[in-house]
């Protein structure tokens, strides 16, 4: 599978980034993997163990779902405490709701029965459910999903006289490798990847405060409304990347498998440029060029001169048309030398044609 051939993928995540990563570089793509977060093992979360403790001495009325792989990772971190049995009766005596079908499968799955499930899997249809049959006095426990807005969604319950407490689940702390994130928020700015995945919110607030501290977050922002793509898992995820101005690409139903299929293809059908040549088809992606199924390896200059040759349209470009993809060139004589760095690279060199006296041009076909 060579879907995306030449694409290059950032990915954000720390959980569960294995196997995104390497769907991707089987369908022929690379990845800068370069985690914005990284999540406290559950086993080692004391606060988890804390919360857990104090949800069986104190128990809730209302029990309140908002992810699968939450419930899941909380009764399994529970278990290893001894605490598992303790925990599920007590949900079993709560009124359980759930955000969604995922967070209804893992309730069932663990013995418990949902009492009712959102549609929309969005926390607020859940929270106007239960405002609807009224929450003053009822102790509700929330299991939280580190959604930005988590805070003003609840508010609502606490306002309605409920007494509202939230168990995170997965606690995030800063990446293992800032260094990975840094040239992440490099290569956006610059245009430099086709897109870049994202599957929590709080890894998406991450990186966007990496690049207001190097100074380079309108740059990030003007790179993600045109050139490259971000994939958000969902519209919890989406949230403070839409709140900046970043409208990403989302699947239509908020899984992960769901997000590589709607990237790839996107990718495939969108690349920077796709003209047809007298040598074959010629694909422009961020990093590379793929010229009749044929990845080609480009440094910068070359890659710059030749995306400015597809541009044209098989026009002619003068020497002095060119100079300005080659920033620091001092003269015309760096556009000679970087067109015969091109040519060499290019499996059919004749695709960039020298016209006497006047430049070059691409030779495209109609």
């Amino acid at each position: 599978m060579t879907e995306l051939l030449g694409v290059t993928i950032g990915v954000t995540s720390d959980r569960r980034s294995g196997d995104m990563i390497a769907t991707f570089e089987r369908k022929g793509a690379r990845v800068l993997h370069a985690p914005t977060m990284r999540i406290v093992p559950l086993e080692e979360d004391e606060q988890l163990l804390a919360d857990t403790r104090d949800v069986v001495a104190d128990p809730p009325d209302v029990v309140l779902v908002t992810t699968g792989i939450g419930l899941r990772g909380w009764v399994e971190a529970a278990d290893a405490a001894g605490l598992a049995g303790p925990l599920l009766e007590t949900m079993g005596r709560a009124r359980v709701v759930a955000r969604g079908p995922k967070a209804t499968g893992v309730i069932r799955a663990n013995g418990l029965r949902e009492a009712w499930s959102a549609a929309s899997e969005q926390t607020a249809e859940a929270v106007e459910r239960l405002l609807a049959e009224g929450v003053q006095g009822r102790s509700i426990v929330v299991q939280l999903h580190g959604a930005a807005d988590e805070d003003q969604v609840l508010a609502p319950l606490v306002a309605a006289g409920a007494r509202v407490r939230g168990v995170s689940v997965y606690r995030w702390r800063p990446p293992a490798c800032p260094e990975a994130v840094d040239r992440l928020v490099d290569l956006v700015a610059e245009r430099a990847l086709d897109a870049v995945t994202f599957t929590s919110a709080p890894g998406a607030v991450a990186l966007l405060e990496v690049a207001d501290r190097r100074g380079r977050h309108d740059e990030l922002v003007a790179a993600f409304a045109d050139g490259v793509v971000a994939c958000a898992v969902g519209d919890v995820t989406a949230e403070p990347l839409r709140a900046v101005g970043i409208e990403p690409l989302i699947p239509d139903r908020w899984r992960l498998g769901a997000l590589l299929r709607t990237l790839t293809a996107h990718l495939a059908e969108h690349p920077l440029a796709d003209v047809a040549t007298a040598h074959g088809r010629l694909v422009l992606r961020a990093q590379t060029a793929v010229l009749d199924g044929v990845l080609l390896d480009l440094t910068p200059g070359p890659r710059a001169l030749l995306r400015r040759l597809v541009e044209a349209g098989g026009a002619v470009l003068s020497r002095e048309d060119l100079l300005p993809c080659l920033p620091g060139a001092a003269d015309v004589h760096a556009v000679e030398v970087t067109v015969g760095r091109l040519r060499a690279a290019l499996p059919e060199p004749a695709l960039v044609r020298t016209v006497v006296k006047r430049g070059y041009r691409l030779e495209v076909t109609p």
